[in-house]
């Protein structure tokens, strides 16, 4: 059994109330839960204390059975010095403009006077 620890959506429209939760990671994310290991609240300040609520204790005994948390997750670890910063993905590569574009750009910029800036396709 693949376990995560992740949010689960509760609350009322356009009011998000989230419960951080250790799942399944193929249950639904509202669905079935093993046990629930605190809440947050993105509609209070940043830096009022009832935002981010985690169980500690009840995280690191999950974690040490093999749960993972998920990038959310691993974010409020990292606030709350329980866990490594989590690595930031760049823009995935598809979304870089094609070779024919960037040929394009270059001409535009050279008939322009200035210096290609496209970036780099790898």
């Amino acid at each position: 059994m693949a376990l995560k620890i992740r949010m689960a959506r509760a609350g009322a429209k356009k009011r998000p109330f989230f419960k951080i939760v250790v799942a399944d990671s193929r249950n639904a994310r509202d669905g079935a839960f093993l046990e629930r290991l605190g809440s947050y609240n993105p509609m209070l300040a940043r830096d009022h204390k009832d935002r981010v609520v985690l169980n500690v204790e009840r995280i690191q005994h999950w974690m040490k059975h093999g749960a993972k948390p998920s990038d959310r997750i691993a974010r409020f670890l990292h606030e709350a010095n329980l866990g490594p910063k989590p690595v930031i993905r760049e823009t995935p590569k598809k979304s870089a403009p094609k070779a024919k574009a960037q040929e394009r750009l270059k001409a535009a910029s050279e008939a322009a006077g200035a210096p290609a800036e496209a970036p780099p396709q790898t």
